[in-house]
């Protein structure tokens, strides 16, 4: 197989240290021990990529360009190095975002998703929003052959809201997302499917607030329009919600989401804030008794297995999260209608 594989690639990258990015020729990667290499099928848009993109204050301070972006990658393997035998070339699958030492205390006592050498894929190294990608074998997890390209590509970043949903029970709670991005909207059906009492979400875009109804919240709240506290507290009757699921990193929607949460409620928080910004630590957490999570990627590996789980059964359907398609040539067009609010989860063939 070493001897088809091209010497170049086109590649989406983030070249310079400004805002943008550019599509260009680009090496094809060589893989080293225990490592494979993937011709990518498919990839799909992240709000971490929109953070790239936008070269905000976060970016700013983590990117070392040039690289190639794209975290959330499904293809087929191309070639194996000679000491893997996890998987073999021809497989079909989607990829882990985070590139773990296993050596570190916290891959050790079985936290690898804190691993404090995480390289992140089209963060830390080179991406997926290309022709062919090099990954760490244990990388690569193995699709049914049947799974759609669909739900394929978008696992990994489902697996984001299986984690946040996941990481305290919801089972006969009033949850709220504030955020209805793909992985918001993800995370309400998780919730959903875990046997929340009634699960609310809040945006700003009434086209993902319609998508959050079609996945299964129960009432939506347009932010720019509505009294977001006053209807949540209305609906709860006044209880207030006992998990908070924060999708968005906005001020704002934080700021909501914490005073609507009751006392010793739960917060998961996943969003990306832009920088840094005034909250109200002693009344949304101390004087509440609340417990506050912080979530970065997935449990490696238990995370994968729930969701595995959670398709094979039916229990959470995912066949609608994808409503855009576009080619990497296309890719300046699909980041703007991601920034849109029009659309979920945007989906590149290769």
């Amino acid at each position: 197989m070493t001897d088809t594989l091209p010497k170049m690639m086109k590649a989406v990258v983030k070249a310079k240290r400004a805002p943008g990015l550019e599509l260009t020729e680009w090496p094809v990667p060589e893989i080293g021990p225990g490592e494979v290499l993937v011709k990518v099928r498919a990839a799909s848009i992240c709000g971490t990529d929109l953070h790239i993109y936008k070269w905000d204050e976060w970016a700013q301070n983590r990117l070392k360009p040039p690289f190639v972006v794209g975290h959330e990658i499904a293809g087929e393997i191309a070639q194996v190095a000679d000491d893997v035998t996890s998987v073999k070339v021809g497989d079909y699958v989607s990829l882990e975002s985070h590139v773990v030492c296993n050596e570190c205390f916290y891959c050790k006592t079985g936290r690898e998703y804190i691993c404090e050498n995480t390289k992140i894929l089209g963060v830390d190294r080179d991406g997926g929003f290309a022709e062919y990608v090099a990954v760490p074998a244990q990388n690569a997890w193995k699709n049914p052959p049947d799974l759609p390209l669909r739900i394929a590509v978008i696992e990994e970043n489902f697996g984001n809201a299986v984690h946040t949903a996941m990481a305290q029970d919801l089972s006969a709670k009033y949850v709220l997302v504030t955020g209805c991005g793909p992985v918001g909207i993800m995370a309400i059906a998780v919730a959903k499917a875990a046997g929340a009492r009634r699960v609310f979400a809040t945006d700003i875009s009434d086209y993902r607030l319609a998508m959050a109804r079609k996945m299964g919240a129960d009432l939506t709240v347009n932010v720019l329009e509505e009294d977001v506290v006053g209807k949540l507290l209305e609906a709860t009757c006044d209880e207030g919600v006992d998990v908070l699921l924060e999708m968005s990193g906005a001020p704002s929607a934080i700021d909501q989401g914490f005073t609507v949460l009751k006392e010793g409620g739960e917060a998961a928080l996943l969003g990306l804030a832009p920088g840094p910004f005034t909250f109200d630590l002693n009344q949304h957490i101390i004087f509440k008794g609340a417990i506050v999570r912080g979530i970065v990627g997935r449990r490696l590996w238990e995370t994968w297995y729930q969701t595995r789980g959670l398709l094979e059964s039916g229990a959470v359907d995912l066949s609608q999260i994808v409503t855009h398609e576009f080619t990497l040539e296309q890719f300046d067009e699909a980041y703007h209608v991601f920034m849109s609010g029009e659309s979920g989860k945007i989906m590149f063939h290769l």
